[in-house]
């Protein structure tokens, strides 16, 4: 599940890749790009802004977000779908799920199932994140002012205030779930009756820089760690901690019911987090 961690690695490994080079061809498979053309443009920065990808070329900025199921790939020029030489190395994913092909003269940057895909002027970009809080893994990351939006609605559930991107960005509901376990504290607990709010943030951010670079995600140590998480996705299982069995739910807030969207979904070990006015 792509998390700010998720598009920082694949903004990494696009920089690498495309930074400084030349765009051979372009294709944006989306009807209101469709006849945007790229080539001869020289490729800037690739950065990530919490959960959205920023490629700046020429004068424009392509922003994509990968909601769901969103990817970045990195093929050597002359990979491909339709088109492709026979017998040559292919996409790993469907063709027909490529929103953006960017060919440089060595690498091919694909991006498959992008749940947003636009190109903007900088003053465009700008303001379309224009909402969005302190970047978890951001050059500039402030914890006070992450702090001070979270401390504004105290009646807030801390797991609702943690998914706003106008707080933080880049906390999804992996990272919801397995940072509330790790503070002791129930998602559904007011923001306001957090113990310690700052302990949170930093919680957050250090769980993000920890796997910001690392192929497979673990909160619960190392990589090859053989349980990947405390909380999220065991519903039914024992709680390492304390081996009682984790609640796989939704979160208190009407607003956020939606049970047929796992992103949405809460995880929580009864013991370990008491629910709200459950003594602790």
């Amino acid at each position: 599940m792509p998390e700010g961690d998720s598009v920082f690695r694949e903004a990494a490994m696009l920089h690498e890749a495309l930074a400084g080079r030349t765009l051979l061809s372009t294709d944006f498979r989306v009807p209101a790009f469709a006849t945007v053309d790229f080539a001869g443009q020289t490729v800037g920065r690739v950065q990530a802004r919490g959960k959205h990808l920023l490629i700046t070329v020429g004068d424009a900025v392509v922003h994509s977000h990968l909601k769901m199921e969103g990817t970045w790939h990195v093929y050597p020029r002359g990979t491909g779908g339709p088109g492709a030489r026979r017998g040559g190395p292919r996409w790993k994913r469907p063709a027909h799920t490529a929103r953006c092909v960017l060919t440089a003269e060595h690498h091919q940057a694909v991006g498959f199932s992008l749940g947003e895909l636009h190109v903007f002027t900088p003053a465009e970009m700008d303001e379309h994140i224009a909402h969005l809080g302190p970047d978890l893994l951001g050059e500039d990351w402030n914890p006070a002012d992450a702090a001070r939006r979270m401390g504004s609605q105290p009646d807030r559930a801390i797991g609702v205030a943690l998914l706003d991107q106008r707080n933080l960005a880049g906390v999804g509901n992996v990272y919801r779930s397995e940072i509330c376990f790790l503070a002791g504290v129930h998602p559904d607990t007011p923001v306001g009756a957090v113990p310690d709010l700052s302990r949170i943030i930093d919680l957050a951010h250090r769980l993000l820089q920890i796997n910001k670079l690392r192929g497979r995600r673990s909160t619960t140590g190392t990589p090859t760690a053989a349980v990947q998480y405390w909380v999220y996705g065991r519903g039914g299982k024992l709680c390492l901690r304390c081996q009682s069995r984790i609640i796989r739910s939704h979160s208190g807030e009407e607003s956020q019911r939606r049970a047929a969207q796992e992103d949405r979904v809460i995880y929580v070990c009864p013991t370990c987090q008491p629910s709200p006015g459950q003594p602790s």
